[in-house]
């Protein structure tokens, strides 16, 4: 188990040299500006991509989603979905092509929503969420029922995995956030742990994988209690089927309908306890920051919250693998 960090642009070289100077081999780029021709991510830009990565000693392992509007009718049942349906099966290739070999995605439109933001110390401000202030619109304007919902994520799977298969590009879902049932009129589908594990029984490969956003699972109704769909089970569930990528280790206060997020060792979930959920089950994937709080004084990127949440998470792995090693906490 090791530390990876995320960015969105293989040109922003003073993060690339943050990360190597952190010791991070693993390169996420998120919604990376690669031009969008003729509604596909063309495989010599995303090998200028890679090489930019490259260049630093480091490894792009992944790329989280593309442009919103290469794949929302996908997503959401739209009219265009056979064509975007179409042009994402094609950038997947060419991802896979490019040699990079991971592809993780969120499955959910409109996008990531928050409704505000709580100090949660001294002037350091997490987001927040709270269903009793949401009042946005509809986004699509299409009628969208829940089984049309899920029929067009499994054509996704069924139609994906055998492409990511033979181009050797892993690929995994992220829930959605907030884990909502439904947002701006669009059913959400990856809001619990029964739409987890439907999702990976569509199609049984480790190419049908999930990206384990731990600050969105730990979001979920019902995942700080201990009830079998805790955040722990769930987290068990997926690393013992080996259909874990990465995670992203953020944590959280509250569960919805109501949340905030906040500093890496603090909220409902024991971090501590969770790491050694990995390590017991075989993980040996990576762990990103995600979200990290505000605070005064920082980079607009967070170099000092992100500097605080890789320490805090190297350390958990470093205690977690001696541990494991040694068996010092059986």
């Amino acid at each position: 188990m090791r530390i990876g960090m995320g960015l969105n642009s293989s040109t922003n070289r003073e993060a690339l040299r943050f990360m190597g100077q952190l010791g991070v081999q693993d390169v996420v780029l998120n919604t990376p500006p690669v031009p969008v021709r003729n509604g596909i991510w063309e495989l010599p830009d995303l090998v200028g991509l890679k090489n930019g990565i490259d260049e630093w000693g480091l490894k792009l392992t992944a790329i989280e989603n593309t442009q919103i509007d290469m794949r929302h009718h996908m997503i959401a049942g739209g009219p265009r979905f056979d064509e975007q349906l179409s042009n994402m099966l094609e950038t997947i290739k060419n991802i896979g092509q490019a040699g990079i070999p991971m592809y993780t995605m969120s499955w959910r439109y409109p996008r990531f929503y928050r409704t505000g933001h709580v100090d949660i110390g001294w002037g350091a401000l997490g987001t927040a969420y709270d269903a009793a202030e949401e009042n946005w619109p509809s986004v699509i304007d299409w009628d969208l029922s829940l089984d049309k919902a899920w029929e067009c994520l499994e054509t996704w799977v069924k139609e994906a995995t055998p492409v990511a298969e033979k181009y050797g590009v892993k690929l995994g879902l992220h829930p959605v956030d907030p884990p909502m049932p439904e947002v701006g009129g669009v059913p959400q589908l990856l809001h619990n742990f029964e739409g987890y594990k439907r999702l990976i029984d569509i199609v049984d490969s480790p190419y049908n994988s999930i990206l384990l956003c731990q600050g969105s699972f730990s979001q979920m109704a019902g995942a700080d209690q201990d009830n079998g769909e805790s955040i722990y089970d769930m987290i068990e569930y997926f690393v013992k089927r080996e259909r874990v990528l990465y995670v992203h280790f953020r944590n959280v206060e509250g569960t919805v309908p109501k949340f905030h997020e906040t500093f890496v060792n603090k909220g409902h979930v024991d971090m501590y306890k969770a790491m050694r959920i990995y390590a017991e089950n075989g993980f040996n994937g990576f762990f990103m920051d995600d979200h990290v709080p505000m605070t005064k004084g920082d980079t607009a990127w967070g170099h000092r919250a992100k500097a605080y949440a890789n320490g805090y998470i190297q350390s958990l792995i470093e205690t977690v693998t001696d541990e494991s090693l040694y068996g010092l906490h059986k």
